[in-house]
């Protein structure tokens, strides 16, 4: 699209009568658009004078004074001064108070399954993340045999052994693993020929481990 070269005339009427004309009267004088008179004027450092922004054309003061009672005065206090905002009558009632708990709020004790599949009980009503407030029923059966998870290490189902089902999560079901081996086992599991690995490596480890109880008896 070809764009309209500004004339040498039209330029020196611009640069004559920008400052005090209406916008109408620049269009219908210049034959352009509104738009294209204003970026062409800004491009050439053009202003509208101080006595066209008292005019009401401005649309910003009215000789006649009439919007003078609408204006905020200097010095005049706002309305809303010292107020924490509007409340309905009768909406107090019905507000969420500090420290409440909402309605769907579980007591400590209720179990929860997780979009991982993972059965959870509730600890506690520490605030901020869940891990405070929900711990799984897995972690929570190794805790009672052996003490607290050592630090970087998590609590897993065997191979072969995760459920959701309360009375089926038992200490022969978990086991305590480091968070590398964790990483190395979920990369295993993407890797056909790894997990078949890590399971022969599993099937050794609990023949060792059996052998080794056997000698100590």
């Amino acid at each position: 699209m070809n764009r309209r070269t500004w004339t040498p005339e039209e330029n020196d009427y611009l640069r004559k009568h920008y400052a005090d004309s209406t916008p109408e009267e620049l269009e219908t004088h210049l034959g352009r658009s509104r738009s294209s008179i204003y970026q062409h004027a800004i491009s050439v450092g053009l202003k509208k004078s101080p006595q066209y922004f008292k005019t009401h054309v401005a649309g910003r003061f009215f000789k006649d004074g009439r919007h003078n009672g609408q204006r905020f005065a200097p010095g005049m206090t706002p309305w809303n001064k010292g107020r924490k905002g509007w409340v309905a009558p009768g909406s107090q009632a019905t507000q969420f108070k500090p420290g409440g708990k909402p309605m769907q709020t579980m007591p400590v004790g209720s179990y929860r399954i997780t979009k991982d599949g993972a059965l959870q009980r509730k600890i506690g009503e520490e605030p901020g993340c869940n891990s405070k407030r929900w711990r799984s029923v897995s972690e929570l059966v190794w805790v009672e045999v052996n003490g607290p998870v050592p630090p970087g290490h998590i609590v897993v189902f065997k191979r072969g052994m995760k459920t959701a089902a309360l009375e089926e999560i038992t200490i022969d079901k978990v086991e305590c693993i480091s968070r590398a081996e964790n990483a190395r086992r979920n990369h295993a599991n993407k890797d056909p020929e790894l997990r078949k690995l890590y399971q022969l490596k599993g099937a050794i480890t609990r023949q060792v481990n059996r052998i080794v109880r056997e000698q100590a008896t």
